[in-house]
């Protein structure tokens, strides 16, 4: 099974022998622009096709000490701080805590800690309340919070460089909101 975990990767325990290959761009949750992560096992290395460039040959890369292309080493420095600056960071389970007042359309063991899909009022969402919602974290300088007009809703996008406190902030944002909006 092969899975890309560009936007979840890093957040959750993750057992890597369920997966054949694990694919990630680095730029939402592990570093800067250009890193990418590759987990694959040995025995799948040198399947390569014909018309693969060497920077995607994973033989040729694990071969070579993973020198072969020369590797943007700074980027991968800060790359490497990124899991114990995850291990120290918390967050906030607002969301689950409102008695249904926030929905997340997305079961709770399928749930990505990135990018978080809700509705707000019921189920389907409210249109009122949702207009209100992000009137007013406009308000707080909470931009991009409003999902795709064809699903409607809510998304909170809170990749890595999203500071701990723009976090906190928005929960005590939607903690508050949802105080004023009881229904």
């Amino acid at each position: 099974m092969r899975w890309c975990m560009s936007s979840n990767f890093l957040s959750k325990p993750v057992d890597v022998s369920n997966f054949d290959v694990i694919f990630a761009g680095a730029q939402k949750n592990v570093g800067s622009a250009a890193v990418t992560v590759v987990i694959v096992p040995d025995d799948l290395l040198g399947f390569d096709l014909p018309e693969c460039p060497s920077v995607l040959e994973y033989k040729v890369q694990a071969g070579n000490s993973f020198l072969y292309n020369r590797p943007l080493c700074f980027r991968i420095y800060l790359m490497g701080l990124v899991p114990e600056w995850i291990k120290n960071s918390g967050g906030a389970a607002i969301i689950d805590n409102s008695q249904g007042f926030y929905v997340c359309p997305v079961e709770p063991p399928n749930r990505s800690k990135m990018s978080i899909p809700l509705c707000i009022g019921n189920v389907k969402g409210d249109d009122a309340l949702e207009k209100r919602f992000l009137e007013k974290a406009l308000v707080l300088n909470m931009l991009s919070l409003k999902r795709h007009r064809s699903v409607g809703g809510i998304q909170v996008s809170q990749y890595n460089a999203v500071m701990i406190e723009d976090v906190q902030k928005l929960a005590a944002f939607m903690k508050n909101f949802w105080e004023m909006h009881q229904l």
